[in-house]
């Protein structure tokens, strides 16, 4: 997974880590409808299905856009970081 953002362009992020299918894209969504357009969501999660989820609820709305997703490893976990930007109303 490559990552086209930085956590400096972050206005936001929520952790999800434990969750799993549909939790991650339920809190997602809530987050994205509290933040203003232009802003950019990060999502900590451990839900490996979280990758495939969140592409695919961002790819469905014309609001929302997936600008990247990328992992790393923290406590002997893989931890997946989404990057969301609220794009329209």
């Amino acid at each position: 997974m490559a990552t086209d953002t930085t956590p400096d362009d972050v206005a936001e992020t929520i952790d999800v880590t434990g969750e799993s299918c549909p939790m991650p894209v339920v809190r997602t969504k809530q987050a994205v409808d509290d933040i203003d357009v232009g802003d950019v969501l990060e999502v900590l999660a451990t839900d490996s299905g979280s990758v495939s989820d969140i592409d695919g609820w961002a790819d469905s709305l014309a609001t929302v856009e997936l600008l990247a997703q990328s992992e790393s490893t923290a406590d002997g976990r893989t931890v997946y970081h989404h990057y969301v930007e609220r794009v329209g109303e």
